[in-house]
C-alpha cells in the first residue's frame, strides 16, 4: 500500500519479477518467539469504560436536519481494463502487499502468515510473526518497509492483537527482516479501547521525509469513538518511527491520544498515500453508501458518525456532510459503494499517462478505480472491471501495477502490446 524510493541499481534487478511462483519454507531461529511473551508489556493505549460492550447497530440519532450532498459524487460506468493481466501467484486470505527495493514482495495473510515472494517467484514463510486475533476483519493486516529498509531491513506490521481483558486491539510492531525471519520485534503502539468489532483501518504510510509515520485507526464498528478525543479509534495518528506522538502534531502539548492525533472523525480508513506534491490522501469505507476520498489536513474532523453521505445498514438515515459544515467534507464519494481496499499514488515509468493518479482497490465493486488528482482537486477517471474483489494494489519497482484479489490471486498489470 505504499511505494519505496528505488535506486537505479535496484531497478535493474526487477527483470525476473514476472517468474512463476513456487513455495519454500523459511525456518525460525531457535531463540525466536512467534509473539511478544506478554501483551501487557509496552504501550497499551487508553482503556475506556464500555469498550467491551456489544457494538451498536446504528450511529447516534441525528442532531441536524439533513441537507443532501449535491457535489463530489464519483460513480462512473465500469470499463474493460486497458492493460495486460498476468497471474503471478496464489495466497490465502491476503490483506496487504508491499514491494521491497529489490523487487521482492511482502504479502500479509490475515490468519497470521507473512510471506516473502522472491523476484524469481519463490515464496517463503517468514518466522517471528506476532500472534493475531483472526476472524472477520481482524488478523495480520498491513506491512510497510521502512524508508531506509535498504540499510536497516526494518519493516512495520499492523495487526489485531488478542487482549487479556477481552476482545482485541490494533497494534503496531517494528521488526528487522532477517534471512531467518523477523528479529528485534517490538510493539511500539497500541490503540487501547480493547473490545469487539472489526474496522481496524491499520494502514501505514511514511511522511515524505521518512522521519515519521501515519497510521489509520478505524472506529471498530462502535461509531462514537471517532469523535472522542481520548480514544485512538476513528483517527489518523502521526507517530515517530518509535511509535511516540510526533512533536509537530496539532495537539501535541495536550498529551495522550490527543498528542498523537493528526485528524479525526474517520470510519474505516483502508487507503493512505502521499501524492508526489506532498498532499496526504485517504479513502475509507462508508456505511450503506458514502465511501470517501479525503484530503487529509492536520487537526481537521471528517465528521463520522455525525455525518456521512451514506446511511446506516438498517436504513436509518445519517445526515449528509452539508448538514454540518463545520466538518471536513470528502473530495469524492461513492453511492453505491465501491468498498475501497488499498490505494497507491502512481509514480512509475511503465504507465506515463497515469503518473500522479491514485489507484484504489475495489472490493464489492470488483474493480480497480483510477482517480486523477490535480493539487487539492480529484475526479474519478476510470473504473476497470476486474471480475473479483480487489483487496490491495502496489507499484512494482519497474512501474508495473500489481493487485491481489480477496481470493488470494496475485496479478501483474502491464501495458498492452
Amino acid at each position: 500500500m505504499r511505494l519505496l524510493a528505488f535506486t537505479a541499481a535496484l531497478l535493474a534487478s526487477t527483470a525476473c519479477s514476472a517468474e512463476p511462483q513456487t513455495q519454500t519454507q523459511m525456518q525460525p531461529r531457535a531463540n525466536e518467539a512467534s509473539a511478544p511473551a506478554d501483551v501487557t508489556q509496552g504501550p497499551q493505549g487508553p482503556q475506556v469504560a464500555g469498550s467491551n460492550a456489544p457494538v451498536p447497530k446504528n450511529a447516534p440519532a441525528p442532531t441536524a436536519r439533513n441537507v443532501p450532498a449535491t457535489t463530489g459524487r464519483a460513480n462512473i460506468a465500469a470499463t474493460t481494463p486497458p492493460v495486460t493481466i498476468t497471474t503471478m501467484g496464489q495466497f490465502g486470505d491476503p490483506f496487504s502487499i508491499a514491494f521491497l527495493p529489490d523487487a521482492r514482495l511482502l504479502v500479509t495473510e490475515k490468519a497470521g502468515a507473512l510471506k516473502l515472494r522472491a523476484a524469481d517467484g519463490r515464496v517463503s514463510d517468514i518466522a517471528g510473526v506476532p500472534a493475531v486475533a483472526g476472524g472477520g476483519q481482524g488478523g495480520l493486516l498491513d506491512v510497510a518497509p521502512a524508508p531506509d529498509f535498504a540499510t536497516s531491513r526494518t519493516i512495520y506490521l499492523s495487526y489485531a492483537e488478542p487482549r487479556p481483558n477481552g476482545g482485541s486491539s490494533l497494534a503496531l510492531m517494528r521488526a528487522r527482516l532477517d534471512d531467518a525471519g523477523l528479529g528485534d520485534q517490538r510493539v511500539i503502539w497500541r490503540a487501547g479501547s480493547d473490545g469487539p468489532g472489526g474496522q481496524f483501518g491499520a494502514i501505514i504510510a511514511f511522511a515524505p521525509d521518512g522521519k515519521s509515520l501515519f497510521l489509520t485507526s478505524g472506529e471498530r464498528q462502535r461509531f462514537t469513538p471517532a469523535q472522542d478525543p481520548e480514544q485512538a479509534l476513528g483517527k489518523i495518528l502521526r507517530l515517530t518511527l518509535d511509535g511516540a506522538a510526533w512533536p509537530g502534531n496539532p495537539m501535541f502539548k495536550a498529551g495522550g491520544v490527543r498528542a498523537m492525533t493528526w485528524s479525526s472523525g474517520h470510519r474505516n480508513p483502508y487507503g493512505l498515500v502521499f501524492a508526489p506534491d506532498g498532499r496526504l490522501w485517504e479513502e475509507e469505507m462508508g456505511p450503506r453508501g458514502g465511501d470517501e476520498l479525503n484530503l487529509i489536513q492536520p487537526g481537521k474532523n471528517y465528521g463520522w458518525p455525525l455525518v456521512s453521505n451514506g446511511d446506516n445498514y438498517s436504513g436509518v438515515e445519517i445526515p449528509d456532510h452539508p448538514s454540518r459544515p463545520e466538518f471536513q467534507a470528502p473530495v469524492l464519494w461513492w453511492n453505491p459503494v465501491i468498498s475501497p481496499g488499498g490505494m497507491i499514488a502512481y509514480t512509475g515509468a511503465m504507465f506515463p499517462a497515469y503518473r500522479g493518479s491514485l489507484f484504489i482497490a475495489g472490493l464489492s465493486s470488483k474493480s480497480l478505480v483510477r482517480v486523477a488528482v490535480n493539487g487539492d482537486l480529484a475526479r474519478s477517471a476510470e473504473q476497470w472491471t476486474m471480475g473479483e474483489r480487489i483487496r490491495d494494489v502496489a507499484q512494482a519497482p519497474d512501474g508495473a501495477i500489481w493487485v491481489i484479489q480477496d481470493d488470494g490471486k496475485l496479478l501483474r498489470l502491464t501495458p498492452k502490446g
